[in-house]
């Protein structure tokens, strides 16, 4: 592990579970002089504040903001109570904000408190607008890390388990809400997170664009990790199997990758990605084609900016 010299605050959403809880604690775990101050955007509760006290016992000075990712005037305050505590210098400078929060509605009815399709309003949506507010407090040399995944392309083993890969629309459309008889629909709400997956690649790349030296936007795959929280909405059944198979060669876990979600926003190793430059796990890897597409990114961008004006 070679640490950055830059070290500073790290802000990361989604921080009380899984991949998130690991990677803080994975931050939380490194020596004096490597070890980074800590802003934990997530829900107010218990698991916030549990996850907070940990890091604080091994370490870290750790500032918990609640935030309901579902709610864009949530995600607004939150923006400016981290403002606050980097304005006062409360904690050092703001080096890297790390996206991890994601979530899979059962039901692409579901509509979030802002009326938007709520698998993309708290994968995407909110992370546009969070970034969007805090891009003039990051301190350069700085780094925006973007949760991503494979699900947005289909291969044969995708297919072979039928996950259902991204279909583009104009993301005015992606926003909506499905309409008719609320009822869960899987095939659908996985459509919906892997467009809202597919979303967040176009988006890193034409952040990049907006962003001007200094701050480096890269998007990281954690892995295939089944029976995590992300399948809470799934049936008993399709859970069970995710645990099953969650110790088997090939697939992740939130132990492996959240260290190395950490070392994303925190070592020189990775120092060199942005672009929306693509790494899964601790590889980094080239998209597929359909992940590169100026006027869907300039329109996604466009659309952005009218869906959070509302």
């Amino acid at each position: 592990m070679t640490t950055t010299t830059e070290t500073g605050t790290v802000l990361i959403t989604g921080p009380t579970r899984g991949l998130g809880r690991a990677a803080v604690l994975a931050m939380a775990d490194r020596p004096d002089g490597a070890r980074p101050d800590l802003l934990l955007v997530g829900r107010r509760g218990e698991a916030l504040s549990d996850v907070a006290d940990e890091a604080r016992a091994r370490g870290a000075k750790v500032h918990e903001i609640g935030c309901d990712l579902s709610r864009l005037a949530d995600v607004r305050a939150a923006a400016t109570a981290a403002r606050e505590l980097l304005d006062a210098g409360t904690v050092r400078p703001l080096r890297a904000l790390v996206a991890n929060a994601g979530s899979m509605s059962s039901d692409t009815r579901a509509a979030s408190a802002d009326g938007y399709e709520m698998t993309f309003a708290v994968n995407y949506l909110a992370h546009a607008q969070l970034i969007g507010d805090l891009l003039g407090s990051l301190a350069r040399p700085a780094r925006v890390v973007l949760l991503g995944s494979n699900t947005y392309s289909a291969n044969a083993y995708r297919r072979l388990l039928r996950v259902p890969e991204a279909k583009w629309r104009d993301p005015v459309e992606i926003a909506r809400p499905a309409t008719g008889e609320r009822k869960p629909d899987f095939q659908a709400s996985g459509v919906a997170y892997s467009t809202a997956k597919l979303a967040i690649l176009y988006y890193a790349h034409e952040l990049q664009r907006h962003t001007g030296p200094g701050v480096n936007v890269s998007v990281f795959e954690p892995g295939w990790m089944p029976g995590t929280a992300l399948s809470r909405d799934m049936p008993a059944a399709l859970r069970a199997f995710g645990r099953g198979i969650a110790a088997l060669p090939g697939v992740s876990t939130p132990k492996r990758s959240g260290p190395a979600l950490a070392s994303i926003a925190l070592d020189d190793t990775w120092a060199h990605l942005r672009d929306g430059a693509f790494v899964v796990v601790d590889k980094e890897r080239e998209v597929r084609p359909v992940a590169h597409d100026r006027a869907r990114e300039h329109r996604l961008w466009e659309a952005t900016a009218q869906l959070l004006e509302r």
